[in-house]
This record gives structure tokens, C-alpha cells and sequence, in this order.
């Protein structure tokens, strides 16, 4: 039977429920314990797809092309587990099912109600998604983490409270447990009970009692014995069920903090854990992933040494917009122990008319990216601020400084490379002047223009290496064809590859930094989200030039990685690889990027380190041909003009 434990918060959001969960989950899983996550989100869109960046913070994207709230990558990189669109709920995700049901017939004339009907619906949810596997292990976990989001009291999020209430009953008492998340405020050096008093008889009122309180305190200092005293009086509960989470050097460091406060040993009673069986193998694992990450913390703390990262963005304004990216560059700082700082550069400023309009940003921005160790543009939509990342990306090539394009900084280095190495003054991209004559980035051929949400280019898909075996292989056979000597799996047959002893000689393959970061495979796996890509009648002219995409599609129509060979560092993906990024397992791509802002002889180590040990953090069901995870996603072919693509199907 799995274990539940709901996550949810009073008197403010964005207190840190989503690392709390996220904490307990790697502190049971620490015990040798499966662990999964649900997210609740009681807004109405069906995914987070379309909210703007600035109001809601990055678009999390999925292994199966599920855009969900970024508490998910959270929990993906906290427990490093592979999750669904289904783990993230929304009440429009509930309501379209149960309208749909509706519509069916399926409530058999009854009058369809918020209770029973969409509680039920909730509830069924929930307990359907925690069965599904997350890991390599392939077998169902034995715990459910499930976060609601929002605060106790919220019109919205009531459906969800009153499902929970019931559920408590459904699954039964030693198999469920809630952690709520509130707020202390220090007023005048005085920690303040009244909230959590408030919140907490609200949530009693509603059904739930809470196990555990949390009390979020926004300063370094601890929860004072006399005010744990305190609430533990007014809401119910013992005085070791009640745990400070005050604010830490860094994110890494709360679990450390709830395990010192014995939250485990807790939920080991309060959900009779001693009956789940773990295996020796698990337990060991669990001891390891325990190890590496006090270690890794323990060397967080003895870095001195700083990397400065400029990062050009257009929604800089709010960094939770770069939530996966910051995370990225962390996980990496963190295995080459140095201390990352990094510079935010708003796009635009860095641009002629801001000298005129605001010369004291304009300058200040420049004055940061000229003394950047590396500089990163990530992705973004919309013309606004890119002329400011492509003279940002002229700067790092001319200046050898190492760079790193993510999706819309891939696409500016492209058209960057093509006004000033091949004297192309009016390369653009068909997303900002859809009539240019010189369409160096073009619209993808099977995308609606007319619908938004779920309609790009989403989820993992493989790109391949040019110049190894499976690249020619690609370029000779049509993948899945009768002829194809790559199965339904994607795997090759080695008997039926074609020969060409030239191939390692003349192939990026040979010097690659890229390449070399995934382990020197052939083929690598990340997740994707665009609408846009390289022109492929263009690549020719940019290739032939000097600009070397050393990364493509199955079909080597779609170009994925670009890379300059004569560059300390200079890197472009079209995928968006920080989204797969693990403290333990850091992004290749981002692993290089810091150790290349560090110095060529950490590079060196780092390459050397990653062709011998990467491995990639994908389960290995997921890692198959593109045929076969457009199968998985339910996408659809769609023939037309000279290329070939896919598209998620949308209603008309």
C-alpha cells in the first residue's frame, strides 16, 4: 500500500512548500524508500503551457512533453526521478474530465456536483498516478509526496482541500500524514504565533489535522524553543511535531535541516514504514545518495574560489523565469567547487538605443558582460531583446569567451554567425519578420498558429552525433524503414552498418567538447520546447563557413547543436538540457560551460572525467527513437513540403 504525505501551506505562497516536499522525499528516499510527487495547482489552465514567464515563473517541461509548474523539476531534481504531465493536476485538468465523463454518460443521469463527483475525480487521480513507476526500478513507489499549491482558505483550492479530507479515509490513518507549511514572522526581534495559530485552526476546521508544522522563517535565525512551545499549545500537536525551516546558505542544505530535526524518525512511526520491505540493494543506494549529498554540501560550503556568469536574458526581472538554468549552473559550480555568482543583464539594455534612452544601464551592462567568465543566453519568445543577445554572442565569440546558447540563444548564435561571418546583415528569424528575405531561423512546418498551448515541439527526443557510426546511419537509411538497420528501439544492428574508415577522420565527432561531455556516445537524450529551428536550405551556406553542427535529428533535418572547433568554449543546444540537470549528475552542457569559465585546465579534468563516467539521467525505457517517443506522446506524422515533423494534435 503506498504511503501518502500532503504538503500545504498557510498564510502566504512561496514560503518553500515545493523544497520541503521536496527535502522529505530525498530524506526517504535516503532510507531506501520509492518515492513519488504530485503537484496541485487549483488554477484553472490545463498546464502551465501558456502563462507568462514573469508571472508564474519557468515552464517545467517533462520527458513526455507535459508543461507543468516548476515545483516539478524540484521534485525531479531533488529525488532524481522521471515524472509525468499527470503528476501536475490543475482544476481544469479535473473539470474537463469530469465534464467530459459527463458528456459521456458516464454519471448515469446524476446531477453532476463538486461533491462527490470532482472530489472523487481528484481522489482517483492521485491514487491512479502514485502507482505509476518514476525509476530504473520499474516497480510502483512505496511513497506519494503530494504538494497543494496555494494557501488553506483559498476559493479555488477548496475542491482540492475537501478531496484530501476524504482521502485521509480512503487510504486509511497509517497511510497518510500532512505536513503544513507556515509562516513566523519576526516582528521587532519578537517570532509571531498568531498566523500559524490562524492558519492551523482554519485547516482543522476544514477536516485535516496536521502531523507535522513547518514554520518558514525568513532570516537566518532559528525557531526559538519558547515559541515551538507555543504552538504546540494552540494547534494541537506535540512540541517535536513542530520544525524550523529557517532561511540557509543554500536549498541544498533543508533536508539536512529537517533531518536534524528528526522528521524521518517521525514518519517512520507515524506511517508504520517498518512494514514496507526494502530491499538490501535499495537501502545501500539510499545510504550512498545520503552520503554523496552531505559531502556535496559539506564542499559547497569550502568553495572560495568564484566563477562569474553573465546571464542575457528578457525576464530577468524575475529570476524564477530562469529557475532550471540557475539550478543548472549551481549543480555544475558545484562539481568543479567553485563559488557561482552570476550577473543578470536584462537583453535590451545591452542594446544602441539604450545609450540614449537609459545610459546608466546601458553601461552597467556592458561593464558586466566584458568581465563575464562565461556568458549565457538562455531561452525566451519574441523579438523583444534580441539584438542585445546577439551582440552578447559577437562579444564571446570574437573575445574567446565561453558561451552558451540555450533554444533562443542557440537560434541568435545562428543568426549572429550569419550577419558577421557571412555578411548577411538582414538574417533573421521568421518569428520576429515573418516576410524576411534571408529566413535563417523558420517556423516549424506542422505547428498550429492559431493554438498555443501544447502545440511545440515538446518533451525528450534524441539527437545524434555527426560523424559516428549512427549518423551515417541516419543519412543513409530512413529510420523504421524495411531496409533500416535500426529497429523499432532505435537500436542499430552492427552487422548492417555501413563502412567508411574516413568518417572518425574527418567527422566533429574526433574534437567535440560537446560530444565528449555526454560520455562520447553516439546519441544523447534532452528534453525540447520550440516553435522555431535553423533553416536547413541555410545550413549549408553556415557550415560550409566554419559554423559546425555537430548535433542533429534521427533524419539530420532538424540541426540541435551547434559548436565552433577553434573556440575555448562555444556551445549551442536547441534542446533545453538544464531541465534533466541533477546535483549529483549536472548537465554536460552546463558542466562544460563552468568549467570552461573556470579555466582550460578545468575543462580538461571535466572532459576527461565526463567521456569515462557520464550517465545520462533518463530511465532506459525512455531513451528509444524518435518514432517511438512520438508514439508515447501522441504525436502524429505529418507529411508535407521537403521536410518532415510532428505536432501535438489540437482541436479544431
Amino acid at each position: 500500500m503506498t504511503k501518502y504525505i500532503l504538503i500545504s501551506g498557510g498564510v502566504v505562497s512561496g514560503i518553500g512548500k515545493g523544497i520541503i516536499a521536496s527535502s522529505t522525499g530525498l530524506l526517504l528516499k535516503t532510507t531506501g524508500l520509492k518515492v513519488t510527487a504530485i503537484k496541485i495547482d487549483p488554477y484553472m489552465n490545463i498546464d502551465a503551457g501558456t502563462m507568462r514567464p514573469t508571472e508564474h515563473g519557468e515552464v517545467f517541461v517533462l520527458n513526455d512533453g507535459g508543461e507543468v509548474d516548476l515545483d516539478l523539476g524540484n521534485y525531479e531534481r531533488y529525488l532524481d526521478v522521471t515524472l509525468s504531465r499527470d503528476n501536475n493536476i490543475t482544476t481544469g485538468k479535473i473539470y474537463r474530465e469530469v465534464i467530459e465523463r459527463e458528456r459521456k454518460g458516464e454519471y448515469l443521469g446524476k446531477t453532476v456536483q463538486i461533491v462527490p463527483h470532482v472530489t472523487s475525480a481528484i481522489q482517483d487521480w492521485i491514487e491512479r498516478v502514485s502507482k505509476i513507476p518514476v525509476d530504473n526500478s520499474g516497480e510502483e513507489p512505496d511513497i506519494c509526496i503530494i504538494e497543494l499549491g496555494g494557501t488553506v482558505g483559498d476559493i479555488e483550492s477548496a475542491p482540492f482541500v475537501e478531496a484530501m479530507r476524504q482521502f485521509q479515509f480512503r487510504v486509511g490513518y497509517d497511510n497518510f500524514a500532512l505536513i503544513h507549511v507556515s509562516l513566523v514572522p519576526d516582528m521587532h526581534g519578537e517570532q509571531k504565533t498568531k498566523p500559524t495559530q490562524t492558519t492551523v485552526h482554519a485547516l482543522r476546521g476544514l477536516g485535516l489535522l496536521p502531523d507535522l508544522i513547518a514554520c518558514r522563517l525568513l532570516a537566518p535565525r532559528l525557531l526559538e524553543n519558547t515559541t515551538k512551545e507555543k504552538i504546540s499549545m494552540f494547534c494541537h500537536v506535540s512540541s517535536n511535531q513542530v520544525l524550523g525551516v529557517h532561511d540557509v546558505s543554500s536549498v541544498y542544505h533543508v533536508p539536512l535541516l529537517l533531518q536534524s530535526q528528526g522528521i524521518v524518525d517521525y514518519l517512520r512511526k507515524r506511517l508504520n514504514l517498518t512494514v514496507l520491505n526494502v530491499p538490501e540493494e535499495m537501502s545501500q543506494k539510499g545510504l550512498s545518495i545520503e552520503a554523496r549529498w552531505k559531502a556535496m554540501t559539506k564542499a559547497q560550503e569550502r568553495c572560495y574560489d568564484e566563477v562569474k556568469i553573465v546571464l542575457v536574458g528578457k525576464y530577468t526581472e524575475f529570476k524564477d523565469s530562469y529557475m532550471s538554468v540557475i539550478k543548472a549552473l549551481e549543480h555544475s559550480a558545484f562539481r568543479v567547487q567553485h563559488k557561482l555568482v552570476i550577473q543578470w543583464v536584462e537583453s535590451s539594455n545591452l542594446e544602441p538605443p539604450a545609450q540614449g534612452s537609459d545610459p546608466a544601464k546601458y553601461h552597467d551592462a556592458w561593464r558586466a558582460l566584458v568581465g563575464a567568465s562565461g556568458i549565457l543566453v538562455p531561452g525566451g519568445f519574441g523579438q523583444r531583446g534580441t539584438e542585445g543577445m546577439i551582440l552578447a554572442i559577437k562579444w564571446a565569440r570574437e573575445q574567446k569567451v565561453p558561451f552558451l546558447g540555450i533554444c533562443l540563444g542557440f537560434q541568435m548564435a545562428v543568426l549572429e554567425w550569419a550577419r558577421n561571418v557571412l555578411g548577411v546583415q538582414d538574417a533573421q528569424s521568421t518569428e520576429f519578420v515573418p516576410d524576411t528575405p534571408n529566413p535563417f531561423i523558420i517556423f516549424m512546418p506542422e505547428i498550429s498558429r492559431s493554438h498555443m498551448g501544447g502545440t511545440m515541439r515538446l518533451g525528450l527526443r534524441p539527437t545524434v552525433f555527426q560523424g559516428t557510426a549512427r549518423a551515417q546511419l541516419s543519412s543513409t537509411f530512413t529510420n523504421g524503414s524495411a531496409n533500416s538497420p535500426i529497429d523499432a528501439d532505435g537500436i542499430a544492428n552492427s552487422a548492417d552498418m555501413p563502412s567508411s574508415p574516413k568518417v572518425a577522420l574527418e567527422s566533429p565527432a574526433t574534437w567535440s567538447k560537446a560530444r565528449q561531455l555526454y560520455g562520447n556516445v553516439d546519441r544523447m537524450w534532452e528534453r525540447h520546447r520550440h516553435r522555431y529551428e535553423v533553416n536547413p536550405e541555410k545550413v549549408p551556406q553556415l557550415e560550409a563557413s566554419g559554423l559546425t553542427f555537430v548535433g542533429k535529428d534521427e533524419r539530420g533535418e532538424r540541426m540541435q547543436i551547434l559548436e565552433l572547433k577553434d573556440h575555448p568554449f562555444f556551445l549551442g543546444l536547441q534542446p533545453h538540457p538544464e531541465l534533466c540537470s541533477r546535483p549529483l549528475n549536472p548537465s554536460p552542457p552546463f558542466l562544460g560551460f563552468i568549467a570552461a569559465a573556470c579555466g582550460s585546465s578545468v575543462l580538461s579534468e571535466q572532459l576527461e572525467e565526463q567521456a569515462q563516467n557520464y550517465r545520462p539521467p533518463h530511465p532506459e525505457g525512455s531513451m528509444v527513437s524518435e518514432e517511438t517517443l512520438r508514439e508515447r506522446t501522441m504525436e502524429h506524422p505529418v507529411r508535407g513540403g521537403r521536410m518532415s515533423g510532428w505536432g501535438t494534435p489540437v482541436a479544431d
